[in-house]
């Protein structure tokens, strides 16, 4: 309350179940969050968008994507 956050709307097995959204937070919170401490908040957004731009999006293998990383899969994919 304090941030000005407010809670997900839904409820868990509705149509606005965010359970992709949580599952991504929780790879971020494991794999870059626990693993580090940041002395600003321009440290932390640094470390944020390189983990997304540079490992999540660039280099980390997706099941979803048989195990490739999205590089992989766009080269791989064959547009009809």
């Amino acid at each position: 309350k304090d941030s000005g956050l407010v809670p997900s709307m839904g409820s868990v097995g509705d149509c606005y179940d965010n359970a992709m959204m949580e599952s991504f937070w929780s790879r971020m919170q494991v794999e870059l969050l626990d693993r580090h401490r940041w002395r600003t908040r321009v440290e932390l957004a640094n470390a944020i968008f390189e983990y997304l731009e540079i490992w999540h999006n660039r280099q980390r293998r997706h099941s979803q994507l048989g195990w490739l990383t999205p590089i992989e899969f766009e080269n791989t994919t064959v547009v009809a």
